[in-house]
């Protein structure tokens, strides 16, 4: 399933390591949130409802500043937007360990928010840029398998600090560790350079790019529905994961401990599902590889939530759960990079990716809303299942793009057609 890593350059492993590297510390700081949002609730008498407007703001501004960072990604060159990002949203993120209130905490999740959004698009498209149509699919369902990894890397940190030091100290000493991406930021600087694909383009066309020009009628149809499929995606994913550690303490009355082995469970089975959904989607296309996992989360999110069942069910119930849940977004940047040509394909990948994250915004905040009063299982139920079917028809309704390469310069269509096939899977 690793077998196309051999037939890379070093320039495409060291753009696909820039890429994982910011995709999975960004993911560690942002399920940082997740994770200490029970101790919060609890110190500052924070009610579920504002819980999820703190998180339904880093979502808007997410979505924003991706859409942004996809542009000047365009204007300003993938790898030059990548470090911008990776320095908002970690600094943003330290920050935040000196909180003392409510107020401050909205302000630096919103900055935080602008980081994470624009670290996926400028590293999604450099990933896409430099990969052939063979290995795009799997390529970008590595680099988000990043999510799992950075993911598993805050849970460890939560652990192991929940348990060494006071609660009032432990989710400081949390988003203090997120001083690390500053190593990123210098290797990113000196080791990687824009795809040339991306180079001839401004050598030859220049790199002025309007926002609005995906908005165009040749380009309309695949917004809009590109837009949705984000939506579906992304409106599952946040309703499900962000209020699941809650979920799992307050209605289940887990541990930490026992919170911790139910979420990596999860965590793992989501790693194996963005690497296999990357695989299938180079195997069996990037639509209908979207639709399966698609109609699969909306099943697994019935059983999990709606049926009663023990404890130990539920602990196996979270392989399947984490597993699909990962396949939609893993899917998501081979199908937009080949939507676009290259002068807006930041912007276009972009937009549809954060399109839905800025919808999805309000999915988090009402499920804090409802939770006060039809419980929190119920309400991600309700969410993440509509998101989910949305995701279904959005995917339907998109052309299947599978074996459409890039608008790649001659040398390198070459180079792609002398890279023997893999021999594996």
């Amino acid at each position: 399933m690793f077998a196309w890593y051999r037939d890379t350059d070093r320039p495409q492993r060291r753009a696909f390591w820039a890429a994982f590297g910011g995709w999975t510390l960004e993911a560690a700081d942002a399920q940082l949130f997740g994770l200490v949002l029970p101790t919060l609730m609890t110190a500052w008498q924070l009610s579920t409802g504002a819980a999820g407007r703190l998180a339904s703001i880093t979502l808007i501004c997410t979505a924003i500043g991706g859409w942004l960072a996809g542009w000047a990604s365009d204007r300003y060159g993938r790898v030059r937007v990548l470090q911008w990002t990776v320095l908002v949203y970690s600094t943003a993120t330290v920050l935040i360990g000196f909180t003392t209130g409510y107020s401050q905490l909205m302000v630096l999740r919103s900055v935080q928010g602008f980081g994470f959004g624009g670290e996926w698009a400028a590293g999604a498209v450099l990933v896409s840029e430099y990969m052939g149509t063979r290995h795009r699919g799997r390529a970008l369902g590595a680099v988000q398998s990043g999510w799992a990894v950075g993911w598993g890397l805050a849970l460890a940190a939560y652990t192991f600090l929940f348990t060494a030091l006071p609660e009032q100290w432990a989710w400081r000493s949390m988003f203090w560790l997120a001083a690390l991406p500053a190593v990123l930021v210098i290797v990113i600087r000196r080791k990687v350079t824009d795809p040339p694909i991306y180079q001839q383009r401004v050598a030859t066309s220049g790199n002025r790019v309007s926002l609005l020009r995906i908005f165009r009628t040749d380009l309309l149809r695949v917004t809009l529905l590109g837009g949705f499929l984000g939506l579906g995606s992304h409106g599952g994913y946040y309703a499900l994961t962000t209020f699941l550690p809650t979920y799992l303490r307050t209605e289940h009355h887990l541990s930490v401990l026992k919170t911790s082995s139910y979420l990596a469970v999860f965590i793992a089975a989501a790693f194996f599902g963005y690497v296999v959904s990357g695989f299938l989607a180079d195997r069996i296309g990037r639509r209908r590889n979207i639709v399966f996992f698609a109609a699969m989360c909306l099943v697994s999110v019935v059983v999990y939530l709606f049926v009663p069942i023990t404890e130990t069910q539920m602990f196996f119930l979270g392989i399947p759960l984490g597993f699909f849940s990962a396949g939609i977004p893993a899917g998501l940047g081979s199908l937009f990079a080949e939507l676009y040509p290259t002068a807006m394909r930041g912007t276009g990948q972009s937009f549809c990716y954060n399109f839905g994250r800025i919808v999805a915004a309000a999915f988090p905040a009402l499920v804090g809303y409802l939770s006060d009063r039809i419980g929190v299982g119920a309400s991600i139920g309700l969410f993440a299942g509509t998101a989910y079917g949305i995701a279904v028809v959005a995917a339907l309704l998109l052309p299947e793009t599978s074996h459409r390469e890039l608008d790649r310069p001659a040398a390198l269509r070459a180079h792609d057609e002398q890279v023997p096939q893999p021999t594996g899977a």
